[in-house]
């Protein structure tokens, strides 16, 4: 039945587009009243979508072909988390040093730890680098990994599992761990989570939006700078 409803692209698109916005949103709905920080509506959606396309034998390609508009939108979403930011500029002008410090050291031990775990359980380079590259926002980590020869497939996939997983599990354990501050809050989750991070955070606050977008694009700056000078001589220790 699907198959058939998809059969012209303007009505194709118009129910993928409809479908994918509302099953986001009833989800959305969901994880507020239910209180419930594992009903993440990004990931329950890609699920439920890998689901319906299986069922329904539909290509993935069909399918971004028919949401091209909300893949065209992706960008003035990623520009509109730097709003937040432009509202705490004048307090971040004042501690910049201290947070690039800090998502520098972040930064370093995030590529290491990543690069040097990985070559002692697996040994396998190419998925060595993939995996010390998964807190950076992805365009930028997808094309270190192939300047460094990594599996840059890998990469996307640890991107993605690395934001979710700091999207579901992170304030919670910052608050656990009793980092309480908005700004402790959104430059760790911004730096070790990017856009999914950062865009779950800044359902919290203002404030955690500002700092964990400023943690994003920091972050994802350092890291081009110095992950292939870093990953090239962990290389050489092994």
């Amino acid at each position: 039945m699907l198959p058939e409803l998809l059969s012209t692209h303007m009505l194709s698109s118009l129910f993928t587009i409809v479908g994918t916005i509302a099953l986001f949103q009833f989800t959305a709905v969901f994880q507020r009243k239910l209180n419930a920080i594992w009903l993440q509506p990004m990931l329950v959606s890609i699920l439920v979508i890998i689901v319906i396309l299986l069922w329904q034998d539909i290509s993935f390609e069909r399918y971004f072909s028919s949401s091209w508009m909300l893949n065209a939108l992706l960008e003035p979403a990623v520009v509109a988390l730097g709003f937040p930011l432009y509202q705490h500029l004048e307090t971040i002008k004042k501690q910049w040093k201290s947070i690039i410090f800090v998502l520098l050291i972040g930064a370093l031990i995030a590529i290491i730890s990543s690069f040097v775990i990985t070559m002692l359980l697996i040994g396998d380079y190419t998925i060595a680098v993939a995996l010390s590259l998964k807190s950076v926002t992805t365009p930028i980590a997808i094309a270190i990994a192939g300047q460094l020869d990594g599996n840059t497939a890998i990469t996307a996939f640890a991107i993605i599992l690395a934001g979710f997983f700091g999207a579901l599990v992170g304030p919670p354990w910052l608050r656990y761990i009793k980092v309480k501050s908005p700004k402790a809050q959104g430059l760790a989750i911004g730096a070790a989570s990017h856009a999914i991070g950062t865009a779950t955070v800044s359902n919290i606050s203002y404030e955690h939006a500002a700092y964990s977008s400023l943690a994003l694009i920091a972050s994802a700056v350092i890291t081009a700078f110095i992950s292939p000078f870093i990953i090239s001589f962990l290389a050489t220790l092994f």
